[in-house]
């Protein structure tokens, strides 16, 4: 049976866009549509150059769908015009007329820059793109310029973001040199150059005056900045001389690692290198399954919770007249006892970044900028002083005032400041070589490598105390689900340890030794 011809193409709301190609024009005749697309063949006095063959543009025409609209219903006969001319000149293979393209480009340039603009005949001194940014960051500013000139004579009145800006506009000694010597009609001269020349007529400090007005204005939180600082860095170096959970950490670490360095040169050692705080990690014991540092934060943890067990309740280790039991005496209730403590004991460690909340937050300061910032500073104010000196001479208006007023401030301020700042330094000396004798002195060493050293053993210390936690919650997940957990006897066969990796140095004792003994350890 012979296959029905395919029905016609609907018209109406769509049109059917097709793969087929539409059938050639005949040659030699020209169509209503070419005749519309190539308006220059009416304009050449009927001379036939034939199409302008264009660029290809690759796509994938589509069929639209008949039974519902389609987005190229709404826009198939839009309001949009194309400029077939400009078309052809932009993406033709060839130009029918080179000498017409060039003109017609010069009256759309023309064209496009107005009457009224005629850059052509605007008088430029800086560079022509830097004369560009400039007068668009002055439109901007959204403020006149002679509220700008105000501004100057009286020394306020313009936003930090405004001085930001304008002093990002300083023209070099050159420019400015060139701008002050020009002697021909301001109002040839561009945008960014007429307001240059207006503002270093009327005051020819102007740019150092707004360098002035906004360090004047940024001056108060900078130096707070370095209150604040140097306040972090005492905090921090008197949470580090007082006696709390650091102290019995590194308490651990020292027994620790002289049980394991004993019977060696590195044994019997009164203090360590922080940096060996580092490598605790490394050192995993004969079954793989813990490290020296797990270790350490255990038996600490422990301890601490084994005390506060007992300030809850001071009767648990001796028997009450009651016959209540001894602490430990049974296997179970010593296990429970032992989980208790530890549990307890993890709780009290979270406690050590709050003991040491400005340790860390020192750790983080920029030592060079920090103690380079009174300095500079100083300096800034120095310069300052001598614009003022130089400015003296009379003249009108409140900046000479303002400025002097602030110079006073900055003087006394910034004498108390270099006063303080000399005071931590030492007192940052001194804890250095509280912790380290003589490192501070060696070369090449960060002045705070002690807050980076301790605050990494924070942050190893808080990982292991969830890694720990992790291990009781399984465990207890375990018990809850019925799985029976062997117990642990009560009589261990001793551990043997291998030697540290890490050499201890011996320091002379920090302090005297903490109020547990080292059975508690």
């Amino acid at each position: 049976m012979p296959t029905p011809p395919p029905p016609p193409p609907k018209t109406g709301a769509g049109v059917m866009f097709s793969s087929t190609k539409p059938p050639p024009a005949p040659r030699g005749k020209a169509t209503d549509e070419s005749r519309t697309c190539n308006p220059r063949e009416e304009s050449s006095g009927g001379a036939d150059h034939g199409p302008t063959k264009l660029k290809p543009l690759h796509w994938d025409k589509v069929i639209s769908n008949v039974d519902h609209s389609v987005v190229w219903d709404q826009i198939n006969d839009g309001s949009l015009r194309f400029d077939d001319e400009l078309i052809e000149m932009l993406f033709g293979y060839t130009e029918l007329n080179p000498g017409s393209t060039v003109k017609r480009m010069n009256n759309m340039q023309s064209s496009s820059v107005g009457p009224n603009s005629a850059l052509s005949s605007r008088i430029f001194i800086f560079e022509a793109r830097k004369s560009q940014n400039n007068a668009i960051v002055l439109k901007s500013l959204a403020i006149s310029r002679q509220e700008i000139v105000y501004a100057l004579l009286e020394g306020h009145g313009l936003s930090g973001d405004v001085l930001e800006k304008l002093t990002k506009m300083t023209p070099t000694k050159e420019e400015e040199s060139k701008i002050l010597q020009f002697d021909g009609d301001p109002t040839k001269l561009a945008d960014a150059e007429c307001f240059f020349y207006h503002i270093l007529r009327a005051v020819p400090s102007a740019f150092t005056r707004f360098n002035a007005m906004l360090f004047r204005g940024n001056y108060e939180s900078e130096v707070l900045y370095l209150k604040e600082s140097l306040q972090v860095l005492e905090l921090g170096c008197k949470e580090l001389r007082s006696r709390g959970l650091l102290f019995k950490l590194l308490e651990a670490v020292l027994k620790a690692g002289n049980r394991l360095n004993a019977g060696t040169a590195r044994g019997n050692a009164q203090g360590f290198n922080l940096n060996a705080l580092g490598k605790l990690s490394d050192i995993k014991s004969t079954d793989g399954k813990t490290t020296l540092l797990h270790f350490v934060v255990e038996q600490v943890a422990h301890s601490e919770g084994k005390r506060c067990l007992i300030n809850k309740n001071h009767n648990i280790c001796r028997t009450s007249s009651q016959g209540s039991r001894q602490f430990g005496a049974d296997s179970d209730d010593n296990m429970a006892d032992q989980k208790e403590c530890l549990t307890l004991g993890l709780g009290v460690l979270g406690n050590l970044n709050a003991e040491l909340s400005n340790v860390r937050r020192a750790a983080t300061i920029e030592y060079e900028s920090l103690f380079n910032m009174c300095s500079s500073l100083s300096s800034r104010v120095a310069e300052i002083r001598n614009l003022v000196a130089t400015s003296d001479n009379g003249e009108d208006g409140g900046y000479l005032t303002e400025m002097k007023e602030f110079l006073e401030e900055c003087d006394q301020e910034l004498k108390v400041v270099r006063e303080e700042q000399a005071r931590v330094l030492e007192l940052l000396k001194r804890t250095t070589d509280f912790y380290q004798v003589g490192a501070y002195k060696e070369k090449g060493t960060q002045p705070l490598q002690l807050f980076l050293l301790v605050k990494d053993f924070l942050e190893m210390v808080d990982q292991v105390k969830r890694d720990i936690t992790q291990k009781i919650q399984k465990k207890n997940v375990a018990r809850n689900e019925g799985l029976s957990l062997p117990p642990s006897p009560l009589l261990r066969s001793p551990l043997k340890f291998r030697n540290l990796s890490f050499r201890f140095m011996t320091y002379p004792p920090m302090t005297a030794s903490s109020s547990e003994s080292e059975d508690d350890f």
